[in-house]
């Protein structure tokens, strides 16, 4: 597991209810996001990440704890998960503070 987050330990948060729409493709997820009026299509653990974050935001620490928990992960990758995180903030799907 992780280590626990520190106070100065950014956290990263989702929208807010209802400014997303998710919708399962199979493999894929189309995300329509209200505020930008664009729809991204991505694949996990993305919409996992996203939903984790609009249940309560975390640091990349906590929210590595609760995507090892929840889906069971044995070797939780810090790295790999900080880089989907810049990535959604890029795309203004996660705000970080």
């Amino acid at each position: 597991m992780a280590a626990a987050a520190g106070a100065d330990d950014p956290r990263y948060h989702a929208p807010p209810a209802g400014a997303l729409r998710m919708v399962p493709l199979d493999e894929l997820t189309a995300l329509y996001h209200r505020a930008s009026g664009q729809t991204h299509l991505v694949a996990a653990p993305v919409p996992e990440i996203l939903a984790l974050l609009g249940e309560t935001p975390a640091s990349l620490g906590g929210l590595l704890d609760r995507l090892a928990v929840r889906y069971d992960l044995a070797d939780p990758d810090a790295a790999v998960l900080a880089a989907r995180l810049a990535e959604l903030e890029a795309l203004g799907l996660v705000t970080r503070g």
